[in-house]
């Protein structure tokens, strides 16, 4: 008979509230202050209202968050899990090398520096790991070269608040559930940069919001089942714009 893998133990209250934590706006790494080049694209015309913006923000979460940022979460999680440094740092270094520019590239080294910071400064320990091996994994990851990148510190941040994985196998829901945090967090963030930068009202945005949740679960799906030879970050227009967007006359935000 087949092997059935066992259900991981459904997350805690205070675990799942950990991951609602992450996916604050209010959270201090600065996600508020970057738009990922969408400032850009309203400034050159390509966004101009509602529909526009939204179906800009769905295509980036389908063509640029799941091929490449959730991917990498989804594998970084269980190498912190099982401290793999070499996994962590080869990971962290395609990060860096994928950043087809420099805002790019400094958004997710200031929010990845900023991440650890802010998990240093938390008390306690966590569901996975002493304190004494939460504070090596902390160190570990702040001396990742050239930073931390955000997608890396975030899945830090996630390895201690789950539970440790059975080593008969299963935890694809408790990682799925970190995944979402990620995504939302990032659609968060956009739709809050579409409103200023369009500009939009809250009730527009809230309609934006709702549509890139009602497509974030299959881009979970997609990147946890993304091997390593098909992860990727090839957004031509995306890079073409944030590098237009480090010489603009004005703007409001750093990408």
């Amino acid at each position: 008979m087949p092997r059935v893998a066992p259900r991981q133990a459904p997350l805690s209250p205070s675990a799942r509230l950990q991951l609602m934590w992450l996916a604050s706006p209010a959270l201090p790494v600065g996600g508020f202050s970057y738009s990922e080049a969408l400032e850009a694209a309203v400034d050159s015309g390509r966004i101009s209202k509602e529909q526009e913006a939204a179906a800009w923000l769905q295509d980036q979460l389908h063509l640029s968050l799941a091929r490449a940022d959730l991917a990498v979460v989804a594998r970084a999680v269980p190498a912190w899990q099982r401290g793999d440094l070499a996994r962590l740092t080869e990971l962290n270094d395609w990060v860096v090398q994928t950043r087809e520019t420099s805002e790019l590239r400094l958004q997710a080294e200031q929010m990845g520096r900023s991440l650890v910071e802010w998990l240093r400064n938390q008390p306690g320990g966590s569901a996975s790991s002493s304190d004494e091996a939460r504070l090596q994994q902390l160190q570990q990851c702040a001396a990742l070269g050239p930073a931390p990148t955000w997608p890396v510190a975030f899945a830090l941040a996630v390895a201690h608040c789950l539970p440790l994985p059975d080593p008969r196998g299963g935890g694809e829901d408790t990682l799925r559930e970190a995944l979402l945090s990620f995504a939302f967090g990032w659609a968060e963030n956009m739709v809050q940069a579409a409103i200023k930068a369009v500009p939009l009202g809250q009730s527009a945005g809230q309609r934006i919001l709702q549509a890139l949740i009602n497509e974030i679960p299959p881009a979970i799906d997609h990147a946890m089942t993304l091997p390593d030879t098909q992860r990727q970050a090839f957004t031509p227009m995306l890079a073409i714009l944030s590098s237009q967007h480090e010489t603009q006359y004005s703007r409001l935000f750093r990408s």
